[in-house]
């Protein structure tokens, strides 16, 4: 079950395109709570998930996760994504690992 849906949007020749993000609920898996999510990127969805002791620590490595796929997509670095209209950033955290490639409201 999806929870949340954010859209970022991809620069191309003929304008923009929507890239759909979508965050699934946290669900146990054994001893573990899973979250997935998806990226709807143009060569195909891709589909990954985080594991966690408990489902807030699921949904917060997942949400690290898109941070750092987004940070680390060749479209971020030909500096083609944007999220908002006048901010620069994705609206996702990344890891400390990352920090130095952040740039608008992501960086504060």
């Amino acid at each position: 079950m999806i929870i949340v849906s954010h859209t970022i949007y991809l620069r191309n020749a003929d304008g923009e395109s929507p890239v759909s993000i979508d965050i699934h609920r946290p669900e146990k898996r054994g001893k573990v709570w899973s979250c997935q999510y998806d990226i709807d990127w143009p060569e195909g969805k891709r589909v990954f998930a985080s594991a966690g002791y408990d489902a807030l620590q699921a949904l917060v490595l997942a949400l690290q996760m898109i941070g750092a796929e987004l940070y680390s997509s060749t479209y971020h670095q030909e500096g083609r994504l944007r999220a908002y209209e006048n901010e620069k950033g994705y609206g996702f955290p990344i890891p400390s690992t990352l920090r130095d490639l952040a740039v608008g409201i992501d960086a504060i």
